[in-house]
């Protein structure tokens, strides 16, 4: 592609003024790079990504207040984690963190253990134990 075909579409990230590099040829034939604001087909594939993140979100955050599932689980959701990151950062099999979605399970769990899931959310153990409605 010629370094004025380069896409600039407008995208969601544009205000936080994150651009994507592309190799292009210049005027005299040559690679270089060009910066991009956007290119339409990503911007279409993010923000699906993004929305089918916020509604996995809400719908943790119902199972949450409707106490079908912990406060860890929605959390989880909220910093775009998986089990297996989840585990992987609080140092607990996945089969063990998957436990700990239960509500009554997570009520009976020790202050290190609520301190481990507190640190990988980056909260407190009070915010962890509750979720706004």
């Amino acid at each position: 592609m010629k370094k004025n075909e380069v896409p600039q579409d407008k995208s969601n990230l544009e205000s936080a003024n994150i651009k994507d590099m592309y190799y292009a040829v210049d005027e005299n034939g040559e690679y270089t790079t060009e910066l991009s604001t956007g290119w339409a087909p990503k911007t279409i594939a993010l923000d699906n990504a993004i929305q089918d993140i916020e509604e996995r979100v809400e719908e943790a955050k119902a199972q949450v207040l409707n106490n079908k599932l912990s406060p860890i689980a929605y959390y989880m959701e909220l910093h775009k984690m998986d089990l297996g990151i989840l585990a992987s950062y609080v140092g607990f099999w996945k089969w063990r963190v998957k436990r700990h979605f239960k509500p009554a399970v997570f009520k009976k769990l020790t202050p290190r253990t609520l301190q481990k899931y507190a640190d990988a959310f980056d909260i407190s153990i009070e915010e962890l134990k509750k979720v706004d409605s």
